[in-house]
């Protein structure tokens, strides 16, 4: 969420959708106010709730008068990946109760960066649907840029797999949003 390329990296690359287009952050619960103005319950990424003001960048002079592009591409806080131009995020709370594997995924990122909060999107490019199996995942990650697959206790690494021999026209099998 650090990254401020990250945004526009994930959505050109991985998406295959507009650059601005905003992504959610996952944080651990007993973290949420740290970063975010809510104090509640939130495992579903359905509340969008305002980045808390000490970690919101300031605004240059005249911002509200920038053309759309210039106000998207301002970093917004210290976590512009997740950071929508109204200042907001859609916040997913992680509990160890209830995904004890995904939380402590991101409790080692807080480890590495001091961040208990890390970049979440639905796992498909856009105008698909959702994976739903291994063979959707690995044909995903095969089909974009992605660097790294994990699945279970299996890591991918993009480099080290076979030359993916798929031709057919996947970017237009399904209707673009």
């Amino acid at each position: 969420p650090r990254n401020e390329e990250m945004q526009k990296k994930l959505n050109v690359k991985i998406k295959f959708r507009e650059s601005f287009r905003p992504f959610a952050p996952s944080v651990l619960a007993e973290e949420c106010k740290n970063y975010f103005q809510h104090d509640s319950v939130s495992p579903y990424m359905l509340l969008v709730q305002p980045v808390v003001e000490n970690r919101r960048s300031e605004l240059p002079p005249g911002y509200h008068t920038f053309p759309i592009k210039e106000k998207l591409y301002h970093v917004r806080s210290d976590m512009p990946a997740i950071t929508h131009i109204d200042f907001s995020a859609r916040i997913q709370t992680v509990h160890k109760e209830t995904n004890p594997r995904y939380y402590e995924l991101i409790e080692e990122f807080k480890k590495l960066t001091g961040y208990g909060v890390i970049v979440n999107t639905s796992f498909n490019v856009r105008g698909e649907p959702i994976i739903c199996t291994p063979e959707d995942a690995y044909r995903c990650f095969m089909r974009t840029e992605m660097d790294y697959l994990v699945v279970g206790n299996y890591v991918f690494a993009k480099k080290e797999q076979p030359y993916w021999h798929e031709k057919d026209n996947w970017k237009e099998e399904f209707t673009l949003d």
